[in-house]
């Protein structure tokens, strides 16, 4: 099993949508930045994945999800209607991939980055590291453990 993060804003998609019907997968999909994109790609059914949510009054880890599909071509790239239709991919070469997710657990509080930023566990990871506009970011197992130690 391997351990990743995902940013998300609540008011698209939040741990609470997930909570809302626990036995229900969401498609992840709008990624469209290259290396998020390969970290899709290299996420494997049952990895586990923080839920972080961003540009919001109350930034930071609200939750975990676990991977239910592996990676497979996003279908809002081809819709002309949708925001992250790309007119370059086509259905023989996507270029753009979303993977399902399906409920695990919601913290009773927010994880804040502040919090976060102070953990020793996650010195090294990009997550803390100014200037990070990931949206899916791996987590070693020693990262994982340091902040599921928090919620305990």
């Amino acid at each position: 099993m391997a351990y990743w993060l995902m940013k998300t804003e609540p008011d698209e998609c939040s741990i609470d949508d997930f909570a809302a019907s626990p036995a229900t997968t969401i498609r992840w999909d709008g990624v469209r930045n290259y290396q998020a994109r390969n970290f899709i790609r290299d996420m494997e059914i049952g990895d586990r994945v923080f839920i972080y949510h961003s540009s919001c009054k109350k930034i930071g880890i609200a939750g975990v999800v676990e991977v239910t599909t592996p990676a497979y071509p996003d279908p809002t790239q081809f819709n002309p209607e949708s925001p992250y239709y790309d007119p370059k991919s086509t259905q023989d070469k996507p270029r753009w991939d979303a993977i399902d997710l399906r409920f695990v657990s919601k913290f009773d509080n927010v994880l804040s980055l502040d919090k976060l930023k102070n953990l020793t566990a996650l010195s090294e990871n990009p997550l803390i590291r100014m200037g990070n506009r990931l949206s899916v970011i791996p987590f070693t197992e020693s990262e994982w453990r340091g902040v599921s130690n928090l919620i305990k």
